[in-house]
């Protein structure tokens, strides 16, 4: 491991005192970047579960001539997201912090835009879908550079991973809608 120094941001270091409680483990990196990277894999989890919440209130909600083929697709994309809220969330736990993805925890951190509780067309509910996919994924996608930066290579790669993946079903779900000009 390099002894490069960590620089932890401000909203970092404010959030810290609230993730207290912390668990004994063997991995070598330091207390302060394992609290780091806790720290931002909470906030993810809490934006990927609001994401399975929105597509879960999509495809419950959802009416039209696309019924069946949406109704299918926010299922996929709500189960997609309880899979990389666990994937976040035992990253946290690995790194001997707990995880905090109750509903309290998601209203006060989830970066996403509130989601509506119906909409009249389909379409507004693919983009609301698409917009939630898209917000998670590009939060992920500003959090890999600070991992690398700790020099924590398994949440880089997990943060990776999972923000390829969520491109991908953004990819899908945009896949619904007519494009956009550029």
């Amino acid at each position: 491991m390099s002894s490069r120094f960590l620089l932890i941001p401000e909203c970092v270091v404010s959030k810290k005192s609230e993730l207290s409680t912390q668990f004994h483990t063997r991995i070598d990196l330091p207390a302060e970047t394992r609290l780091a990277m806790a720290v931002l894999l909470n906030e993810r989890l809490a934006d990927f579960l609001d994401l399975e919440r929105q597509a879960k209130q999509a495809h419950w909600n959802i009416r039209g001539a696309r019924f069946q083929q949406l109704h299918e697709l926010f299922d996929t994309t709500a189960a997609l997201a309880v899979g990389w809220s666990d994937q976040l969330a035992e990253r946290a736990g690995q790194l001997g912090v707990a995880a905090e993805g109750t509903l309290q925890v998601i209203a006060k951190r989830s970066s996403l835009a509130k989601a509506p509780l119906t909409v009249d067309r389909a379409d507004q509910w693919v983009h609301v879908v698409a917009e939630a996919l898209a917000s998670c994924a590009n939060a992920a996608r500003a959090n890999i550079e600070a991992a690398d930066d700790a020099d924590d290579a398994i949440t880089t790669d997990l943060l990776t991973r999972i923000t390829g993946e969520t491109d991908k079903q953004l990819w899908f779900v945009e896949s619904h809608l007519e494009p956009e000009p550029m």
